[in-house]
């Protein structure tokens, strides 16, 4: 058996069992060299589902209560927060030009200049490589191969998705591949948009990519892409921001269901099979309206600006945990502290069931902020208090430092997984109105 052959019988790495992908030759996490063994994978492991770790067995017993349906004709009245709202506290594409990446140096940093053949000796023009050769980040010494690891130690090196943050005047986002994970599986996009009366509307969406599923970091960056583009066609024509958000979420969904049918996936599964899945949340805010959509784990928070107000959670999860709770099965300490807690039972992908996109809408009755993230930080504030107690006291004035906190905080804690935060100040300042 070749060396390829013996990374690719390989799930986790021998070493720190971290994750691998197919074509994987050193780990990502701990740079262990894959072709020095041939250890199989771990026996009895499950076939894969919509979990990180593993599909959970349902009980025989449970009768799974129905999804509510949304009419979106007939849209809810808005909740006015905090009062009236009966929170839980349960438990390699192209990225838009004004994304700040901080991590990495730039690739030219690493290169390798040509020697000057009027002054270098015969051995050195004999021995240095072409010029333009990629050094490793880490020993700054060996050659990076195609798949992006060092020749030399082995070492993964960083992708442009590793950390991003952007800013805009009413909005930020910070995402970090994490501590344990060998590539960033979220995504996230913010704007801002004009409505019909001339006031401002700000966006934010934000994905996380099964992964367990074929191309998560692609479903994730597709569906962020798409409902963008559907809100921004939808709001200026006059479209209720939670019909809107209805719509972007289909169009999401519809985005990652087309990688299913995609070479690059078949090449790994057949369509429909273990296809490429990512959950969802987004917000959209104004000068009065708060609405809120997701699929999935991915959360919203409400914090106010006044902390001896209550913050909310906003949405509800798709997992395993949450049918349990609302079975009456188990009560949430019992669900959440159970190894089945975060599998989700609902996501956008090819494979997924009966699309049920959920949104709701608020008035909140004071100023505050809207923090919209993936399981990678809520994993680690999980209730509205943890959450509140972690977010700066000037969220609202500084919507990125507070993001960046949030990141921090997921990373101090462990950072076992991906980690996706946008905080967004409510109500939205109506200096002026456009799109990023």
């Amino acid at each position: 058996m070749s060396q390829t052959h013996k990374a690719a019988a390989m799930s986790v790495c021998p070493s720190c069992e971290e994750p691998l992908e197919e074509a994987d030759r050193f780990c990502g996490a701990c740079g262990y060299d894959l072709s020095a063994t041939g250890r199989p994978p771990r026996s009895g492991a499950p076939e894969a589902g919509r979990d990180a770790a593993e599909e959970p067995e349902e009980p025989a017993s449970v009768e799974w209560p129905a999804a509510p349906e949304l009419d979106s004709s007939d849209l809810p009245a808005p909740v006015h927060l905090p009062t009236d709202l009966q929170g839980t506290d349960s438990g390699g594409s192209e990225l838009p030009a004004d994304v700040r990446f901080d991590g990495p140096p730039s690739d030219e940093e690493f290169r390798i200049a040509a020697p000057d053949p009027r002054t270098a000796t015969p051995e050195e023009l004999a021995s240095t490589p072409p010029a333009g050769t990629k050094l490793c980040v880490a020993c700054r010494a060996g050659h990076v191969d195609p798949d992006g690891y060092c020749e030399n130690c082995g070492h993964a090196q960083p992708r442009e998705r590793d950390h991003m943050e952007q800013e805009l005047d009413a909005v930020a986002a910070v995402s970090d591949r994490g501590l344990r994970h060998h590539r960033n599986e979220d995504s996230f996009a913010i704007s801002s948009a004009a409505l019909p009366d001339g006031s401002a509307a700000v966006v934010a969406v934000v994905c996380d990519g099964v992964s367990s599923a074929t191309r998560p970091d692609d479903a994730s960056l597709a569906a962020t892409r798409a409902a963008t583009e559907a809100l921004h066609e939808a709001l200026p024509r006059g479209t209720h921001p939670q019909q809107a958000m209805h719509e972007s979420i289909v169009a999401a969904a519809e985005a990652v269901n087309a990688l299913a049918e995609e070479p690059e996936t078949a090449r790994e599964h057949k369509p429909h099979q273990n296809a490429p899945a990512c959950t969802f949340v987004a917000s959209v805010v104004t000068k009065e309206l708060l609405v809120v959509g997701w699929i999935g784990d991915s959360r919203a928070y409400w914090v106010p600006d006044d902390r001896e107000a209550p913050a909310a959670r906003l949405t509800e999860d798709d997992s395993w945990a949450a049918q349990m709770v609302a079975a009456g099965l188990m009560s949430e300490a019992e669900a959440y502290a159970d190894e089945r807690a975060h599998a989700i039972t609902g996501w956008l992908g090819a494979d997924a069931y009966e699309l049920e996109p959920h949104t709701a809408s608020f008035k909140p009755d004071r100023p505050g902020v809207v923090v919209v993230c993936t399981d990678g930080l809520w994993n680690y504030a999980e209730s509205v208090d943890e959450m509140a107690r972690v977010l700066p006291a000037d969220a609202a004035r500084n919507p990125l430092h507070s993001a960046q906190v949030l990141v921090g905080h997921a990373l101090d804690g462990g950072g076992h997984d991906n980690v996706t935060v946008a905080v967004l100040p409510f109500p939205v300042p109506q200096s002026g109105a456009g799109s990023a």
